[in-house]
């Protein structure tokens, strides 16, 4: 069996009612589809007046003699019917059988769709769910290696082919074959000699058909990797439009885009072909089948004859015969098709079991305990640290007190956010510890830990919403009047309360609606909300120009009073007021002291100051 397979019956376990009805309905379609060609002999017998006489009333010997006493019971009453009221009434009977078996394969067909209908979609909100979960739950980390866009072909496009694709098992393993079992029964009992002569030429046509279909799973494969390239380059594209546009770069983009839309046609004519190639095959080869019947069969009836001068077969039980040989290849052509579709939907599979078997680095231990305060300090202490090759921090060691603001400085790439990533656990720390009241950072849970902190970024990260759902994102059951006094606090409220909704109005895609400052000013405010007890500023204002940058300060002084803030910054002038300044060079402490000490000391942060002027 299939790995990917094995992989997705846990997600078809919680359906197994509608499996199972799905099952028993396709047996019984299977069965009466069989009996729906079987109920045209009677009915072609009354129309040729060929029909068998049965003047007396059949009895019933058992379950193994069904067969036998359902015929004559049938011919029983057509004789009847004929002899009291003429071959109409009789003829009336044999088409009302007609219709009644045709019904009733239809109405099964109907039923057995209806539970699959229900499984596929039941499987895919289930995968879809789980792949969200997961794609949310993995680290940071995952997604520095990984493009967006491929994890959203993944989510969206995969995981609808497994949908669409995979569950054309359930018509492999059920309704066909037990369709072209059911049938094989019917036309062995017409016909021993006719149907063993047919089942030398199936084994051929079932050899021709497979070899078509050995190359499409590792086609399927790659057609999925490039659906996931080419949304990765319309989502950069999208997000990064400015810059595309701002360097003439749309030539570029476009070639990149064109080059992945020429792979993508390529792979699916490819695949087109083959798959259209498996049904005209199927049925050519069928139909080459079914001349040789013709020709076999109608010696049968024509020329061939038994001792008392019948015909070794009847004409109307041939007629039957070839329709039934043809409603073989319909279910031989299903076969074939969904065949195919499995491998694409197998090939689907193994990607987004891809993502969800990817292991989740940075989790809570078993015997996580839950940290509700903040009650003495955070201390970092000892610690190595590199995302690949090379250590961005080295033997890094800093106390912050309760209450106190510390402050993070020096050049690009000194390793200050890489502090920020390691409190919150985006990343987990490789060598030495840190921890808050004296307790290590991994053994609380993540969900209490960031409870324990807010983090305003560089990029102010802004949802396409209102105001009021990004500032109440820490903290949904604010109140109207707690979220008007966050933004307050963060010097935000002076902007909101002029525009045409106030805090309903819609920020737009990225708060694209707003500028860099207002932008910034929201996020504070969501932590302001927050309330959390420490406060981690990642450069939080070296995006703004001097006048946002001035509201934008103020507004972090106002949440920054009685609060413990770990303070990431590039412009020296956000940073005079910390209580310790802490001077980063390649991932080491160079300084560290108050902005008076450390200009008296005139080293490298003295250095860093005569660099920028202060306002």
């Amino acid at each position: 069996m299939d790995e990917n397979l094995k992989k997705i019956i846990p997600f078809v376990k919680p359906y197994k009612f509608h499996v199972v009805w799905n099952i028993i309905y396709n047996v019984l379609y299977a069965l009466f589809s069989t009996l729906s060609f079987i109920s045209l002999i009677p009915m072609m017998k009354v129309l040729f007046n060929n029909a068998e006489r049965v003047y007396e009333e059949p009895v019933y010997k058992g379950i193994f003699n069904i067969s036998e006493y359902g015929n004559d019971y049938l011919y029983y009453y057509i004789t009847k019917l004929t002899e009291q009221n003429g071959p109409q009434f009789a003829l009336i009977l044999v088409v009302a059988l007609v219709i009644s078996t045709f019904l009733f394969k239809n109405l099964f067909n109907y039923l057995a769709s209806n539970h699959l209908m229900h499984l596929k979609n039941g499987v895919l909100k289930d995968l879809r769910k789980t792949m969200y979960h997961k794609i949310i739950e993995l680290p940071v980390s995952y997604y520095s290696e990984k493009r967006k866009g491929d994890i959203m072909a993944r989510m969206l496009g995969d995981v609808n082919e497994v949908q669409n694709s995979f569950f054309s098992i359930l018509e492999l393993i059920v309704k066909e074959p037990m369709t072209i079992v059911f049938t094989i029964i019917a036309m062995f009992a017409i016909s021993v000699k006719l149907t063993l002569f047919v089942f030398v030429f199936i084994p051929v046509s079932g050899f021709v058909i497979s070899r078509i279909g050995k190359s499409l799973k590792s086609k399927s494969v790659r057609i999925q990797y490039e659906n996931g390239f080419l949304i990765s380059i319309v989502e950069e594209s999208l997000s990064g439009l400015k810059v595309v546009k701002s360097y003439n770069a749309e030539g570029d983009f476009k070639a990149k885009f064109n080059a992945s839309i020429a792979r993508l046609l390529q792979l699916s004519n490819s695949i087109g072909r083959k798959n259209n190639l498996a049904s005209p095959m199927s049925e050519f080869m069928g139909i080459i089948v079914i001349a040789i019947l013709l020709w076999y069969g109608g010696n049968m009836v024509l020329v061939e004859k038994l001792p008392n001068g019948q015909a070794v077969l009847d004409g109307a039980k041939f007629l039957v015969y070839m329709g039934l040989a043809y409603n073989i290849l319909t279910p031989a052509k299903s076969i074939s098709k969904a065949s195919y579709s499995v491998k694409s939907g197998l090939a689907a599979a193994q990607r987004v079991f891809e993502v969800l078997e990817v292991e989740n680095t940075v989790t809570d231990k078993p015997d996580a305990v839950v940290k509700t305060a903040f009650d003495d300090k955070i201390e970092i202490k000892n610690i190595n640290f590199k995302y690949e090759e090379e250590n961005v921090l080295k033997n890094f060691s800093i106390t912050v007190p309760k209450g106190k603001t510390v402050a993070l400085v020096g050049q690009s790439g000194s390793g200050k956010s890489t502090i920020a990533n390691l409190l919150t656990r985006f990343y987990d720390v490789q060598e030495g510890t840190i921890t808050i009241d004296g307790s290590n950072i991994k053994d609380i849970t993540m969900h209490s830990l960031r409870d324990l902190m807010g983090l305003v970024t560089q990029d102010s990260i802004l949802f396409n919403d209102t105001i009021k759902a990004n500032v109440s994102l820490g903290k949904m059951s604010a109140t109207d009047e707690e979220i008007i006094e966050a933004l307050k606090i963060a010097n935000a409220y002076e902007f909101v309360k002029d525009l045409p909704e106030g805090i309903n109005t819609n920020v737009g895609d990225s708060g694209n609606k707003l500028s860099g400052g207002q932008k910034q000013r929201l996020s504070i405010a969501r932590a302001v909300l927050k309330n959390p007890p420490i406060m981690i500023l990642d450069e939080a204002t070296s995006a703004l120009d001097t006048e946002s940058e001035r509201l934008v300060q103020q507004a972090l002084e106002n949440m920054m009073q009685n609060r413990t803030s770990v303070v990431i910054a590039h412009r020296l002038s956000t940073i005079q007021k910390a209580d310790l300044i802490v001077v980063m060079q390649k991932g080491e402490i160079v300084e560290q002291g108050t902005h008076e000490e450390l200009l008296v000391k005139n080293g490298m942060y003295s250095k860093l100051v005569s660099m920028q002027s202060f306002e």
